[in-house]
């Protein structure tokens, strides 16, 4: 069974994501920020990663930067719903980081599991 980490300082969104996935048959794992998805990444192997972009102690970005410098195959899934700039610009930026492919909240879940079941195939 494929592992997917969903990084989300927003409850909501990280238990929606999480619902979705599971229901699709993935095995899911939450974590509250960037800080926290690195401890369980360290301890823990995951087939991909959806993050948020904007959360506190650790942004999406680094929490990016940091995978890439280890983990240079893994999928990662960048989500935005926007911030001072716009989702747009968060988006690519991760994008530029190295994140494989960019949603803007609200999601689309359909697109996001239809792409979920494209990269892990």
């Amino acid at each position: 069974m494929k592992r997917i980490l969903v990084v989300d300082d927003s409850r909501t969104s990280r238990e929606m994501i999480a619902f979705v996935l599971q229901d699709a048959g993935y095995q899911v794992v939450t974590a509250v920020d960037g800080a926290d998805a690195v401890a369980k990444i360290e301890t823990d192997e995951f087939d991909l990663v959806v993050t948020d972009i904007i959360m506190p102690d650790m942004e999406g970005i680094e929490l990016i930067r940091r995978l890439r410098g280890r983990y240079r195959t893994t999928p990662i899934f960048a989500v935005s719903g926007g911030g001072k700039i716009g989702p747009e610009t968060y988006l690519e930026v991760a994008q530029a980081c190295g994140a494989t492919k960019a949603f803007t909240k609200p999601l689309d879940f359909d697109r996001l599991l239809a792409c979920v079941e494209e990269t892990l195939a």
